[in-house]
């Protein structure tokens, strides 16, 4: 069964190996902007995955500017020895020539992530992987005002290990001379993320948290947040 798995995707996977011609460059800004030699990320890594096939296949928004993925990558290894059981998914990313990628206002010049925020269950207050297998559809999940999802009280958003994946995002940022521009979260659930002993450390860290968004863009930044990087 595999292999005819395999030859399906076949095209696709040709279509979607590239090589950089050269250093990456982010032109114009996130709303307004392409990418040159973008370079993308792998469909998984020991802690890590990409979060649909379709989008990493089909669409083609895994890729970002090298310096990202550099930030990233790297980050994904100190979380590893600090957290060795967590898992991370990285949602949508850039095109590889970056500009306009619908339903998305901005990720058009591959300095712009989204990632999937992790679940714990309540019961185990272990993470919560059931749900991160929905593909594109993830982007429809719903949490209320206090991460619950679907307003049900056994899962829920695990908003530390949010606050240590963006504190060390930064931390990695600075070593490549990079810094996180913004942070888009829905707004209700910021109270969450900054109560614990971590998420006051990321309060206090100078990260810039969007303070206003329109009702459309709050309501669907609760299953991920989505961060953008100035080079």
């Amino acid at each position: 069964m595999y292999k005819y798995v395999i030859l399906v995707f076949l095209p696709f996977l040709i279509s979607c190996k590239t090589e950089q011609k050269g250093p990456s460059v982010s032109i114009g800004k996130v709303n307004n902007g392409e990418l040159k030699n973008g370079v993308k990320f792998s469909y998984h890594g020991e802690n890590y995955n990409y979060f649909s096939i379709t989008s990493y296949l089909l669409l083609r928004r895994c890729y970002v500017h090298e310096k990202v993925r550099i930030i990233n990558l790297n980050t994904y290894r100190n979380l590893n020895k600090r957290f060795p059981k967590q898992k991370w998914v990285i949602m949508e990313c850039s095109k590889p020539q970056g500009g306009k990628m619908q339903p998305h206002r901005t990720h058009q010049n591959g300095t712009s992530i989204d990632f999937m925020t992790p679940l714990k269950s309540i019961k185990s207050n272990k993470q919560y992987f059931w749900k991160s297998h929905l593909g594109v559809w993830h982007y429809l999940l719903t949490f209320d005002k206090d991460g619950y999802l679907n307003k049900r009280k056994k899962v829920q958003i695990d908003f530390d290990m949010i606050a240590h994946h963006i504190l060390t995002l930064n931390k990695e940022a600075k070593k490549q001379g990079v810094k996180i521009k913004k942070v888009i979260f829905k707004i209700n659930l910021k109270d969450n993320l900054f109560k614990s002993k971590i998420g006051k450390k990321l309060k206090k860290s100078g990260i810039y948290f969007v303070k206003y968004l329109t009702p459309m863009v709050d309501n669907v930044h609760d299953d991920h947040y989505h961060i953008d990087f100035e080079l």
